[in-house]
């Protein structure tokens, strides 16, 4: 993959003109607020994170506010956005700068990389933007730009490849404007060369783009190959309501939805009376099987079969540290999975519950 000449000249022209000058995360570009932009961004579309992004400023304004606060109130106001180990690193993150480096994020890229959950890339665009350095970022935006752009042949994702499209990155960041030209990269993946309906004509970079020149600019970049279709998993939820409560039982720190507040799960083969009463301390008065419904992760999709168990409650379970009851105000108020968020707020019998 040979450079081409005037890459950055055209995209920041284009910039210039067209890209996005206005996003929350655009002001007062503090490396803190970068910083929590480009995590909130992995993975997720800008339109749903700018809400998302305004609450969490609003709470936790500073890095000293995001460390001090307890993980659960972490967890809360990232509820919703999915892969939970970026909140989790965040707040540990947060505690280190706080540590380690008085609250200010350190100068070097490299330096950077060493807080729990960030990358070469996000570390590039966390000093990039915030303090105009001339580092190159590769992130999925980039990556799409630069493989059509080049035609590049085969998967960005392989080890051989991505270091030639680093290179290549690396080749194109200007020396100055150096913030407005990474932003203006993610933005040109993100509105015009899109993955799957790309606005070539009005591209800057159209005149000399090898994938247009194809005449099917979408065949790049290269897919990855692909796998075997998700695997399926089951799981019954319980629902456990006793004295306008509900039970919610705390994750473990790591896994799927690691710490964050969940319902009681059992087996797909179990007895789920007998398990609650066995397992959970309580004794079943009368139970109400509910709709089931699919969550799909980036690995597996997951059938959960929620059930309503009305029971008397003991407090022996509460000794356990796992498992709480809550009102209804209070369990949404906690960090919790989307499908449980989802069944404490329109279930029916949850509605009704203080």
């Amino acid at each position: 993959m040979i450079p081409k000449q005037n890459f950055a000249p055209r995209v920041l022209g284009w910039f210039d003109q067209h890209g996005r000058k206005h996003l929350p995360w655009q002001q007062n570009k503090t490396p803190y607020r970068v910083w929590i932009s480009e995590i909130m961004l992995q993975q997720t579309q800008v339109t749903t994170v700018i809400p998302y992004y305004e609450r969490f400023m609003e709470s936790f304004p500073d890095v000293y506010a995001l460390a001090k606060a307890p993980q659960d109130e972490v967890l809360s106001h990232w509820s919703g956005l999915g892969y939970y180990a970026r909140a989790r690193n965040m707040h540990k993150a947060a505690q280190k700068l706080v540590d380690d480096w008085q609250g200010e994020f350190p100068m070097t890229q490299e330096g950077v990389c060493e807080l729990p959950g960030i990358g070469r890339s996000t570390a590039a665009a966390i000093l990039s933007i915030s303090r105009n350095e001339s580092l190159a970022i590769l992130d999925g935006n980039v990556k799409r730009v630069l493989a059509r752009y080049h035609a590049v042949p085969t998967w960005p994702g392989e080890r051989k490849t991505e270091a030639a499209m680093w290179e290549l990155a690396e080749h194109y960041m200007p020396d100055d404007r150096c913030g407005e030209y990474t932003q203006a990269m993610m933005d040109l993946g993100a509105t015009l060369c899109t993955r799957s309906k790309p606005r070539c004509g009005e591209c800057p970079l159209q005149e000399d783009c090898d994938g247009l020149a194809t005449g099917v600019p979408t065949d790049f970049p290269k897919s990855k190959p692909k796998k075997a279709a998700k695997p399926v998993k089951t799981t019954q939820m319980l629902v456990l309501l006793a004295d306008d409560q509900v039970l919610l039982e705390k994750r473990p720190a790591t896994g799927i939805w690691g710490g964050l507040w969940s319902l009681p799960e059992v087996a797909q083969d179990e007895d789920i009376i007998q398990a609650a009463e066995q397992r959970l301390q309580v004794s079943v008065q009368d139970v109400i099987s509910l709709s089931s419904f699919r969550h799909t992760f980036s690995h597996y999709h997951l059938d959960i079969v929620p059930s309503e168990l009305w029971v008397t409650a003991s407090t022996a379970i509460q000794e356990q540290g796992k498992y709480q009851w809550f009102s209804r105000a209070q369990a949404l108020a906690l960090g919790l999975p989307a499908p449980v968020r989802t069944i404490l707020e329109t279930h029916q019998s949850m509605r009704q519950l203080i």
